[in-house]
């Protein structure tokens, strides 16, 4: 798969356009994926897709290949994206567990068994829980589920060592559980 980059991102550095706009429909979906895990406000996201692919383009003559081109481009998306949230001040972690994790009920919008056998609401309730974790966790939990990646991948992405990748992850799951079953009773998820 490398090897098919390699002459794609020739061409971009050569001044090919249609060969970078390539680029970016393969990858648009994955650095969406990124920010929106750790940015809520649509205009922020749009923004800072933006700024990451203009970044991609800026430091593309000094991709070496020593990764994959998603994963680089993931490290980018990611960095652009703490780095806008340091800007604003917001909390990359928020001193909570499984354990003492409150949630407030939803009012007026209970969900009854019934609606939860539906796919569409289990995902709904899931993307809207794993969006309450912190945004390290969220985003671990993201790229590792909803991209695949793998523990490397995701260790090169955020500077973590995979050890602690595998430990967020585990802490991830264990807080969304927390949640989950705080909320709705097992029989209304598995039911």
């Amino acid at each position: 798969m490398q090897d098919e980059l390699k002459p794609l991102i020739d061409r971009i550095l050569s001044g090919d356009r249609d060969a970078f706009k390539t680029l970016i429909e393969a990858n648009q979906r994955l650095v969406l994926h990124v920010v929106y895990k750790m940015v809520s406000n649509p205009s922020d996201v749009e923004d800072i897709c933006q700024e990451v692919f203009v970044k991609v383009y800026q430091n593309l003559s000094g991709f070496q290949f020593g990764s994959k081109v998603s994963t680089w481009i993931a490290k980018i998306a990611y960095n652009t994206t703490l780095n806008f949230l340091e800007k604003k001040k917001v909390p990359l972690f928020e001193d909570c567990s499984a354990d003492d994790v409150s949630l407030e009920n939803l009012s007026g919008n209970q969900i009854t068994p019934d609606e939860i056998m539906e796919g569409d609401v289990i995902s709904s309730v899931l993307h809207e829980e794993i969006y309450q974790l912190p945004v390290q966790y969220r985003t671990i939990i993201s790229l590792y589920h909803l991209d695949e990646m793998s523990y490397k991948e995701i260790g090169e992405i955020m500077n973590l060592p995979e050890g602690t990748v595998k430990s967020y992850l585990f802490r991830a799951r264990r807080m969304l559980k927390g949640k989950l079953s705080k909320k709705y009773q097992v029989e209304e998820l598995y039911s």
